[in-house]
């Protein structure tokens, strides 16, 4: 039996994210991934929002995502575009990129760059956990020992039905059949509104193929429709099948939205689609994936490296559980917004003229983007539990970024007003210690300009975790809360 620190199931963006998180920490994770290479079946998910960039500059690698995508300094939501421009974040943009191109970048920089192991060819067919660590078997035949396990396997988790972790939400009340195609005519593109509700027709660019989305209202159907089935769709909906020849990839998805109701059972926790599906209205699926990945990994790591203690990991569900949750009721609100009726409509202009005006437009595009989250750490500073904006600073060693300060994932005690020496003694290894300069206020999303702190600790995920002055007593409780007790390891 091969034993690992970390076992992680499914090798998707949100695995791939939480693998580099371990293996920049030093930890021994494996990832288990049933297809035999990264190859996708269809783009699926369709670009990165502004936080999910964010947290890849962090790591240095966000340049090599934003050159094979496309910048879309607008972000959709209920049929309505709302201009990105003015959010302060330096990706104020939705990057279009489809998953097969994301999840190929970021094998090539955990897989091959990071060197964190991957079994292909290979499931996660059974777990039980001990008070020690988890079992782990394998599609073929063979066994693993990992102290924890995560699923990141997906909307029909395997994991969490094990950990017998319940999934409430909503049932499907609407379908949609979508696929990827190749057609001899040249249909207009955009989207189109009848009485079943909005269809669209795209492309991503100079020969790529058509990407479909047609609204049905018969959540019956099962399984995958065929080319005849989308063909008779189109000539429904259009009075056309534009000369449709072939389909890459050819699905169905729902209106389905659950939640686990752990994100931590045990020894057994998860992440992405395991821990929460919902419509892709928005394209928060992915993005929330990734995000839950860089909360979780630098929080795993301290906990199998004996830096803190094991309810370290209770922080996860209790922070990202209501960021799942909003995900949700967004693409729920989404989906209700496209129904095609004289109740709905009436909203939707209502809607429509909310989203016109500045704030609003402002507060719902930070947060479909991911930069308004702010994490229920108490009282203090505005910055408390909110991602760091990525300054620019002046450090000992010159100009820089705050965002560059995070490359190797290690927490960080920044000073803008004095330098750190006395904290230096206490903490030389697990934090980080910076002094820079920085004029100006800073500007939080949904929040305004709020004064500088004098110094914030900043988590490994860019999260504030504490702000004040050197001598606030309370800094030394955070340091101890979040990266454990004061000592040379």
């Amino acid at each position: 039996m091969s034993a690992h620190a970390v076992v992680i199931a499914g090798g998707g963006p949100t695995g791939m994210m939480l693998a580099a998180e371990l293996t920049l920490a030093g930890v021994d994770v494996v990832v288990v991934e049933r297809r035999e290479d990264h190859i996708l079946d269809g783009s699926r998910a369709g670009g990165l929002h502004a936080r999910t960039l964010e947290v890849l500059d962090q790591r240095g690698v966000a340049e090599r995502f934003i050159a094979a995508g496309q910048r879309h300094h607008a972000l959709g939501f209920a049929l309505n575009q709302l201009d990105m421009r003015d959010l302060p974040t330096r990706h104020n943009y939705v990057l279009a990129l489809w998953q097969h191109h994301i999840e190929r970048l970021l094998a090539e920089w955990v897989f091959d760059e990071l060197g964190a192991p991957i079994l292909r060819g290979r499931e996660v067919i059974d777990f039980a956990q001990d008070d020690r660590g988890v079992d782990v078997a394998l599609s073929d035949g063979a066994s693993l020992r990992a102290e924890y396990l995560v699923g990141c396997d997906g909307g029909r988790s395997l994991v969490r039905r094990i950990a017998g972790v319940e999934f409430p939400g909503a049932d499907a009340m609407t379908s949609w059949m979508i696929a990827e195609v190749e057609m001899d005519g040249a249909p207009e593109l955009g989207f189109r509104r009848d009485h079943l509700g909005t269809h669209a027709l795209g492309r991503r660019g100079v020969g790529e193929p058509i990407r479909v989305v047609l609204t049905e209202r018969d959540v019956e159907r099962a399984g995958a429709p065929d080319l005849e089935e989308l063909r008779a769709a189109l000539v429904c909906v259009y009075g056309s099948d534009f000369g449709l020849r072939s389909a890459s990839w050819i699905s169905r998805f729902t209106d389905t939205a659950r939640q686990a109701a752990e994100y931590r059972r045990g020894r057994v926790l998860l992440a992405g689609d395991a821990a929460h599906i919902h419509p892709p209205h928005g394209g928060q699926g992915l993005n929330t994936g990734v995000q839950d990945a860089v909360n979780l990994g630098w929080k795993l790591a301290q906990v199998v490296n004996g830096t803190s203690p094991e309810a370290l990991l209770d922080t996860y569900h209790a922070e990202r559980h209501p960021v799942g949750a909003r995900a949700l009721r967004n693409a729920l609100a989404a989906v209700a917004l496209g129904i095609s009726d004289a109740r709905h409509e009436a909203l939707r202009e209502t809607m429509t003229e909310l989203l016109g005006m500045e704030e609003p437009r402002r507060r719902v595009a930070a947060t479909i983007a991911g930069l308004d989250i702010r994490y229920e750490l108490g009282e203090g500073h505005p910055l408390l539990g909110r991602r760091v904006p990525d300054l620019d600073i002046e450090t000992e060693r010159g100009p820089a970024r705050v965002y560059e300060l995070l490359r190797d994932a290690r927490p960080v005690l920044l000073s803008l007003d004095e330098p750190v020496a006395s904290a230096r003694a206490r903490w030389p290894r697990r934090v980080r210690l910076v002094h820079a300069r920085r004029e100006g206020s800073w500007t939080l999303p949904g929040h305004g300009e709020v004064a500088a702190p004098p110094a914030a600790l900043i988590r490994p995920d860019g999260h504030v975790a504490w702000a004040g002055a050197l001598d606030d007593p309370a800094l030394p409780r955070a340091l101890e809360r979040w990266f454990g007790a004061a000592g040379p390891g």
